[in-house]
Order: structure tokens, then C-alpha cells, then sequence
């Protein structure tokens, strides 16, 4: 096929604004689209999403799939690769650590144990952790996997998301009982998510574990579906602590929000 005939505006090597590579923008926007989409996409559907011609898209989409990064299905449309999985965890890594300071923060500020999460397909995962201090505190281990129905980050990463996907998410996991408290229809959670949204912030009250209770917001603009909670026994973890704990939480969420978006930017 040949590439002498490409414009100018769709040379490889041509400068964006601000310094970077035109190319390597265009190719990680249509990764992102792709993630967003959530499954196959093909060709078309890309160039109307993303306003660039079809050589184009075809160009970068192939040099994708050769690297790894897409893969082209039978029926021709295209789906994010293998590769990307050992580069998504290492990120997943390397964001737990840039947290630990936030939520060291969170456990000085709150004397509670702080955790962050993720939303993983229909999972959420724990990335990091900052013990708390008192003899009687929560532990979760690092790369623990929970159903999100059951949990205060569960509820935090969802509540801004359409009811029709929160539906078909807890159609796929179910809704298993960890304890007499936990919500099991999916009436009963989209209801707990509109309180999610009005309050702005979530509550697992016994929900994932007797005798526990957690306090969970989101990290707005995150680059990942992230949160970041609280956790401790219901005892110290009262309606009157709670009124302290989240002013706490939602600043700490905005810094870190705020770290993330200028990690890597260049000086």
C-alpha cells in the first residue's frame, strides 16, 4: 500500500500542538475511544467518533495490531489487545503508590484505615492500603476482587453511571449477601445510589462485613475509575464521626485528582 501520497496533516512525525508527536496523540485518543466503547468497534465508527479521515484510522489501527495493542477481529472489526494488560497492571501498580501519601494523609486526618480502589471490568480491586493506627482496624489485602454492590468504593465508582449499565453489571456479577445488611435487588441499589449522588459520598454500613462501616468517594477526573474510603469499626465510624470523616475524604480525593492530572507533566 502506499504512504507517499499521505497529507501533511497525517505525517507520523509531525508535531502537535505543545511539542508532542501528531501521530502518537491520534493513536492513544483511539485507544481511549475504544476503551470507552467496551467492545469491538470498527473502522467507520472511529473516524465519526474521533473526526479523522479513514486512511488515516487504518494507518494507525494497523500499526496498532502489529504492535499488539489491537487486535482485528474475524468479522474485521477492531478490539484492544493482550499487550495492553501487562501495561495496565504495572499503571494499576505504579497508582497505588503515587496514593500512598494521600491516604496516609486519610489515616493521620481520620485515624482510620485508608484503602483505594478501582473499578476492573465488573470488579472492584484494591490498590492500595494505609493501616490504621489502632489495634482494632480493618485490613484489605492489596489485589483483593469484590462485587461492587456490597461496598462503599462499589457504590462511590458507580453512582455516576447510567442505570441501564448498573443494571447490566450487577445482571452479569449477581448480588450474593456477604451479610444480613447487604443490598440485594437492583432497585434497592440504584435507589442507594441516587443518596450516593446526593450526599457525595457512599456508605457501606455492615454491608460487606458485621460490625464495619466505610465511608468512600470518587477521585473526580481520575484517568481510571478510582475511589478512595475510610474504613473502621462501626463504633468509631459513627454518624457523628462521619459528618468529620468526609470533608476529610473529599479533599484528599481533589488533591490526588489533582496530582494525577500533572504526573508526568513536563516542567
Amino acid at each position: 500500500m502506499p504512504t507517499s501520497t499521505s497529507s501533511a496533516s497525517d505525517a507520523p512525525a509531525k508535531s502537535a500542538a505543545g511539542g508532542g508527536v501528531q501521530s502518537l496523540e491520534r493513536a492513544f485518543d483511539l485507544l481511549e475511544r475504544m476503551a470507552d466503547a467496551g467492545g469491538e468497534v470498527g473502522l467507520s465508527e472511529l473516524s465519526a467518533s474521533s473526526g479523522l479521515p479513514l486512511p488515516t484510522i487504518h494507518r494507525l489501527m494497523r500499526t496498532l495490531v502489529v504492535c499488539g495493542y489491537v487486535r482485528q477481529q474475524p468479522n474485521r472489526r477492531y478490539a484492544l489487545g493482550p499487550r495492553l494488560i501487562r501495561l495496565g497492571e504495572s499503571a494499576s501498580r505504579l497508582l497505588g503508590t503515587w496514593a500512598r501519601p494521600y491516604l496516609a494523609r486519610l489515616v493521620e486526618e481520620t485515624g482510620e484505615t485508608a484503602n483505594m480502589a478501582l473499578l476492573d471490568g465488573d470488579e472492584i480491586v484494591y490498590v492500595a492500603q494505609v493501616p490504621s493506627k489502632h489495634s482494632m482496624r480493618m485490613f484489605t489485602e492489596v489485589g483483593r476482587r469484590v462485587l461492587p454492590h456490597s461496598t462503599g468504593v462499589g457504590k462511590a465508582l458507580l453512582a455516576n453511571e447510567p442505570p441501564e449499565q448498573v443494571r447490566a453489571l450487577l445482571a452479569r456479577t449477581g448480588m450474593p449477601a456477604a451479610t444480613e445488611k447487604t443490598i440485594i435487588t437492583p432497585d434497592a441499589f440504584l435507589e442507594a445510589l441516587e443518596e450516593v449522588r446526593r450526599l457525595g459520598y457512599a456508605v457501606d454500613d455492615n454491608e460487606q462485613e458485621i460490625g464495619v462501616r466505610c465511608l468512600a468517594v470518587s477521585v473526580p477526573d481520575s484517568p481510571t475509575a478510582a475511589a478512595i474510603s475510610i474504613s473502621g469499626p462501626a463504633g468509631r465510624v459513627t454518624e457523628a464521626a462521619t459528618e468529620q470523616i468526609v470533608p476529610v475524604l473529599q479533599q484528599v480525593a481533589t488533591e490526588l485528582s489533582e496530582a494525577l492530572a500533572s504526573s508526568g507533566s513536563p516542567a
